[in-house]
């Protein structure tokens, strides 16, 4: 019999209904293969106990014929979603020991569809970062290697133990974030298909807030179809967010494998960038032309406002992240570092609990948003931020149904590579995926070849706001005509 592991959650899904496994044998399978794969680091808390009783559950529900969407399905939670009772910490020092007493609305509709919960999954530190290794837990290795190479990887950020624990068949699917392209870019590193879903899509509730205006939930999968499954779960109207949005959550499973004969595919040639690699253009080309023969019609389109994207979202992302993080001060819950008075001892805490990555970003978020400075960055960001939404806009109201580019601009670097003196290397890492975000709109990221190195490379496909079932429609298009990767296990 196939490992189990190796099953995708469709396949898992008709397997456990045919009753040709049970759940606890699907659970036991993942389980073994975390503890294997514990040199990967993907995981920070593993909870086997608690799977293994979810299982059991699963089981007496399909003996009963009661069984959910999800029913039995083992899946990773990053460790962004508050989880009732299970470390929640976000990967960072200050937030030691802290067990919440709710779920988030995310993982709560998991639970509530069947879902198995296996453990908590590393990211970079508040989900600051491009490459988790900002992790007070360590960085998380990519599976994927270089051909003849056996130099560490990262596998992206910051949802890389996502990624990471997909992709190395660690869990069967996971829920990631994405603020400024953390579930496009990992999922692109590891041969993965992840989606940004619309800003609204997926309740906030109980997820670990960076910038507020940015954070959108949604899963990283194996392939396109798992993706969709997975977010027609974790996608609801939430009244305790106010910023999720009341429209139908869509079979969005039904689209799989439909024609996009008579699609607009729009190009846009802001983003043919100098000093990106030729085999990203080349990607960027083969995507183009498999649309093409599947009948879809190209169109060269501008947003001429892309060019700003990243410095105004490197002002409003951190601007946001330094009020959200104030809340952290070592009163109430996490670590605390005894001080002389009150003030002190705040200092102190936040000096001890927040890596460097996380202080750089609440520093100047803290700047651009000081008296003097305010109009100059922060409101000037925030103009720039609507002119990038109407570039979209005014190309959707022309008749695009879906934008095609690079997910990333380079295969997978390796670890420490990129996390030297010059932040701003990293933060190039971004310049695809960053537009998405401030637009808010929808973003996925689709496996589409390999690297001269053999590493995975990916395309993204953005789309109209809740119009995610097109880019399934079109993102399983390219996935028929390349097929999905996996990376030779050497762990």
């Amino acid at each position: 019999m196939t490992d189990l592991t190796d099953l995708t959650i469709a396949e898992a899904r008709d397997g456990l209904k045919a009753k040709r496994f049970t759940a606890t044998e699907l659970t036991e399978a993942y389980i073994g293969a975390v503890e294997r794969g514990r040199s990967l680091n993907a995981y920070v808390v593993e909870t086997p106990e608690k799977a293994r009783a979810m299982a059991r559950a699963s089981d007496e529900r399909f003996a009963r014929g009661e069984e959910r969407p999800l029913e039995g399905i083992p899946l990773g939670i990053k460790d962004l979603f508050a989880t009732e009772g299970v470390h929640t910490q976000a990967c960072s020092h200050i937030l030691d020991r802290f067990k919440p007493a709710y779920e988030s609305t995310v993982s709560a509709n998991l639970w509530a569809d069947g879902a198995v919960m296996l453990g908590k999954l590393n990211m970079d530190e508040f989900a600051m970062g491009s490459s988790n290794e900002t992790s007070h837990y360590g960085p998380v290795t990519n599976p994927w290697r270089r051909q003849g190479s056996n130099a560490t990887l990262v596998p992206g950020g910051s949802s890389g133990g996502s990624a990471a624990a997909v992709a190395a068949r660690l869990c069967a699917g996971a829920t990631a974030t994405d603020t400024g392209g953390s579930i496009r870019q990992p999922a692109a590193f590891t041969g993965t298909a992840g989606i940004k879903p619309t800003y609204g899509r997926c309740s906030r509730w109980g997820i670990v807030a960076f910038a507020s205006s940015l954070d959108q939930a949604g899963p990283i999968a194996r392939d396109v179809r798992d993706t969709a499954i997975l977010l027609k779960s974790m996608a609801s109207v939430d009244p305790k967010d106010t910023t999720s949005v009341d429209v139908p959550v869509p079979d969005y499973e039904a689209a799989i494998g439909q024609s996009v004969k008579g699609l607009k595919i729009g190009v846009p040639r802001e983003y043919r960038l100098d000093g990106v690699p030729a085999e990203i253009d080349a990607l960027w080309q083969k995507g183009i032309d498999i649309l093409r023969d599947a009948g879809a019609e190209i169109v060269d389109i501008s947003l001429p406002h892309t060019k700003y994207a990243l410095p105004a979202y490197y002002i409003v992302a951190p601007a946001e992240a330094s009020s959200n993080l104030a809340r952290y001060d070592g009163v109430r819950y996490g670590l605390r570092v005894p001080g002389d008075d009150i003030v002190d001892m705040y200092e102190r805490t936040r000096a001890a609990g927040f890596g460097e990555e996380v202080k750089r970003r609440i520093l100047i978020g803290t700047y651009v948003l000081s008296a003097g400075y305010y109009d100059a960055y922060y409101l000037k960001a925030q103009k720039v931020r609507t002119l990038i939404k109407r570039d979209f806009e005014a190309v959707y109201a022309n008749g695009i149904d879906a934008i095609l580019t690079p997910a990333t601009p380079s295969a997978a670097f390796a670890i420490g590579e990129k996390a030297g003196a010059d932040p701003v290397e990293m933060y190039l890492n971004d310049v695809f995926t960053v537009t998405v975000n401030m637009a808010g709109l929808p973003g996925l990221a689709v496996p589409a070849g390999l690297s001269s190195e053999g590493l995975p490379l990916g395309l993204q496909l953005i789309g109209r706001p809740f119009d995610e079932e097109t880019l399934f429609r079109v993102g399983s298009a390219i996935e028929a005509a390349v097929g999905t990767f996996a990376p030779a296990k050497w762990w």
